[in-house]
């Protein structure tokens, strides 16, 4: 489900975020459904719990999920925060084909570059 990778240099409840939320928007998560717990996950990774609540209290504040007092943390029924990730992402790649352009990218060669042909590099 989740992996994390003790050489990256992002702090472990982001990677528990960036693994939750790519599970949340690729389906593999489903709306309204039941998360494992935070002592769950603390368990599989071996981690200290206060870290995967980390990384729950985030996802919550972004509208990814919600908790519900005594049932558990559950993925948002709403693709508010699937519209605000492609915002954001959208705003990144932007600004990379604003730098892009700067160091000579044309339009075409992007279009190249989306169509999937990189053998142009």
């Amino acid at each position: 489900m989740i992996s994390i990778n003790f050489r990256d240099s992002r702090p472990i409840y982001e990677q528990i975020k960036d693994g939750l939320r790519r599970l949340i928007l690729s389906g593999a998560l489903p709306a309204d459904s039941k998360i494992p717990s935070v002592r769950e996950i603390a368990s599989d990774l071996a981690i200290n719990p206060s870290t995967i609540q980390r990384a729950y209290r985030e996802l919550e504040a972004e509208g990814y999920i919600c908790s519900v007092p005594g049932k558990g943390s559950f993925v948002s029924p709403n693709n508010e925060a699937s519209a605000q990730r492609t915002a954001e992402l959208l705003g990144k790649f932007d600004e990379l084909v604003t730098e892009l352009g700067y160091v000579g990218v044309t339009a075409p060669m992007l279009i190249e570059r989306l169509k999937g042909d990189t053998h142009n590099d």
